[in-house]
C-alpha cells in the first residue's frame, strides 16, 4: 500500500535515510513524505503499528524485480534423466549407458534407471534384477541409491543421485 490507501490511525515511520522518526498517525507521516517530495510506502503490514517507509515507490518496484530476478538465477531446476536398459544388455552396452549416466549425475541431474521387459523377459523379472544392482555398482563411487528398483508393470526402474 502507498500514500492514500493507508488507512492506519498510527504508523512506525521510518526516514528517506533509514533512520526511525518514530511512531505517528498517518496522516502526519503522508505530510512528511510529501514534504520530501516521495511516497509513503508500506513496508511491513502485520507488524503493530504497522511500519511506513519514505521513499521513491518506483525505485522501491525497481529494485525488489531485480531482487527477485536475481534469485531466479540463482536457483537451479533439477532436471530427470532417463537411461533405458534390457534384462539381457551387453557388458559393454551397459558401460556405455553407465558412462551417459556419469555424466548426466556430474551436471546434477538426477538419473531414472528403466529395465524394459518384453515378451518372454516378463517371466524372468526377478532373476534380472541384478542388471540394475550392476549399474547401480558401476556408479556407486558418484551415485546414491535415492529409491530402490521397483517393478511398475512390464518395467522396473531405480532412482539414482549425484552423491554429496
Amino acid at each position: 500500500m502507498i500514500n492514500e490507501q493507508i488507512r492506519d490511525k498510527e504508523v512506525r515511520l521510518i526516514g528517506p535515510d533509514g533512520a526511525q522518526l518514530g511512531i505517528m498517525s498517518a496522516r502526519e507521516a503522508m505530510f512528511k513524505a510529501q514534504e520530501a517530495g516521495l511516497d509513503l510506502v508500506k513496508i511491513a503490514p502485520q507488524a503493530r503499528p504497522p511500519v511506513c517507509k519514505i521513499i521513491d515507490y518506483g525505485k522501491y518496484r525497481y529494485e525488489l524485480a531485480r531482487k527477485e530476478k536475481e534469485a531466479k538465477k540463482k536457483q537451479r531446476t533439477i532436471e530427470i534423466k532417463e537411461v533405458r536398459l534390457s534384462p539381457n544388455i551387453d557388458t559393454n552396452d551397459l558401460n556405455t549407458k553407465v558412462n551417459a549416466a556419469r555424466k548426466f549425475l556430474s551436471k546434477g541431474d538426477r538419473v531414472k534407471v528403466t529395465l524394459r521387459f518384453r515378451g518372454r523377459e516378463m517371466a524372468h523379472m526377478a532373476s534380472s534384477r541384478h542388471v540394475l544392482d550392476d549399474f547401480a555398482r558401476l556408479l556407486a563411487d558418484v551415485a546414491t541409491v535415492e529409491k530402490a528398483p521397483k517393478v511398475e508393470g512390464r518395467s522396473m526402474t531405480m532412482f539414482l543421485t549425484e552423491k554429496r
